[in-house]
């Protein structure tokens, strides 16, 4: 099962992406998604190692973006794809019970991702922090999309998602969320954030009844 809360790591040097982690961990996060572009593998592959023992340590998932020999060498829960050429060979670099989530967009983007059997979908961005972005979904885009699709697979929102957005983003239909910033800044809000997204499972087996 997928956890309704992802962290999207953030950090400004190794030493603070592991210490987020920690902090990220001991708050209770459920699932870390830990991703640097600019840096080299050999430099990526020790930080992952070492955020690898503390979220092992303290039971947390992560998931690697896009640096899938990576994940398979250090037995991450999964990888998370961003480059949709990379799909049609992925599994079978990786280890059979590594997850592999992929990015979308569009319901196109989500079609194709479900046709190479993702286990996840990442769905963005619901805002953006920048004035003009043609990409950005919304509540409406996130409805819209998820009344199409109508799968089983789990949609994680992301893009901006404040506290505030939680009880509607759901009520879309969307799975749970994956949230950066808003985390970073204040580790405690994984707890706010969890109790939402819990008390809407609890309402779902309440009406199962």
């Amino acid at each position: 099962m997928i956890p309704k809360l992802h962290y999207i790591i953030q950090g400004h040097s190794p030493k603070e992406y592991l210490e987020n982690i920690q902090n990220a961990c001991t708050s209770g996060i459920e699932l870390v998604q830990l991703g640097i572009p600019k840096i080299s593998d050999k430099k990526f592959l020790k930080l992952a190692q070492e955020a690898r023992e503390t979220t092992s340590h303290f039971q947390t998932r992560l998931i690697i973006e896009d640096r899938y020999k990576i994940a398979k060498e250090i037995k991450a829960d999964g990888v998370y794809i961003t480059k949709t050429t990379t799909y049609p060979f992925l599994r079978k670099h990786l280890h059979t019970w590594q997850m592999i989530a992929g990015t979308a967009n569009t319901i196109q983007e989500c079609e194709f991702l479900l046709s190479k059997e993702v286990d996840y979908i990442v769905l963005g961005p619901f805002k953006s922090t920048t004035k003009e972005n043609n990409s950005t979904l919304g509540m409406n885009g996130f409805t819209a999309i998820t009344d199409v699709l109508k799968t089983e697979t789990p949609i994680i929102g992301t893009g901006n998602i404040l506290i505030d957005d939680v009880k509607d983003i759901l009520a879309a239909g969307i799975s749970g969320i994956a949230v950066a910033e808003e985390i970073t800044g204040d580790f405690n809000r994984i707890r706010t954030y969890n109790q939402l997204l819990n008390a809407s499972v609890t309402e779902e087996q309440r009406h199962s009844f």
